[in-house]
């Protein structure tokens, strides 16, 4: 199964380091992140993990909750974390999977048998509060992700979902956006008071409208 953005994110029941979840249950009605691990005790991994984990605060302002999986058993996932609160200065206190029977592996299409039989790749899912897939990133196992990246894209979500923008090349929260092209001119001089800038006909910035 390959899941493409606007798909409905599925459910799923899984065994975690946090207890028994329901997916769904557990998103609530806000944002979640889902990402997956080729396996425990990996060094790459290990880094996101612990990057995750002190950025945490920074995700639960966003009111988005995440959750990691990976396929090795419950009792390997608790000895990592030991490793990564060690090793990464933190304290991992969200959820990882264990997805031994790789439910939630192939639910999510995160085994690419020409990357491996057996192993997930390192995906990543943002789910919106309407459990549709917003965002999908597949990284090489050689590469470690940018949780910072995560959260810019994450607040460009968030306010695009409620305002008729979009956000331009390399935005940061607090930046001008752009007006969508849906938007005429003269209707956005209305709908945003702080002032339109055209620089052409199709191109035309605001300030950030929720500021």
């Amino acid at each position: 199964m390959s899941l493409r953005l606007g798909d409905v994110a599925p459910n799923f029941k899984a065994t975690t380091t946090a207890g028994e979840i329901d997916f769904y249950e557990y998103l609530g009605n806000g944002w979640g992140v889902l990402f997956s691990h080729p396996a425990d005790f990996t060094p790459v991994c290990t880094t996101e993990l612990g990057k995750t984990a002190s950025l945490q605060n920074e995700f639960a302002k966003r009111n988005v909750k995440v959750l990691a999986v990976s396929v090795d058993p419950l009792d390997k996932h608790l000895g990592w974390i030991k490793d990564i609160n060690e090793t990464q200065k933190v304290n991992v206190d969200f959820p990882i999977i264990a997805d031994e029977n790789r439910i939630v592996a192939n639910l999510y299409g995160m085994i690419h048998p020409n990357a491996s039989e057996t192993f997930t790749v390192r995906s990543l899912f943002v789910i919106g509060p309407d459990k549709k897939v917003k965002l999908t990133i597949t990284y090489p196992a050689s590469t470690g992700r940018n949780f910072v990246e995560v959260l810019r894209v994450i607040d460009s979500l968030q306010l695009t979902a409620n305002y008729s923008v979009a956000t331009p090349a390399d935005w940061k929260e607090g930046e001008d956006v752009i007006v969508v092209p849906a938007v005429s001119t003269e209707d956005a001089i209305k709908k945003f008071p702080k002032g339109v800038k055209v620089v052409k006909p199709y191109l035309r910035y605001t300030p950030q409208p929720n500021k």
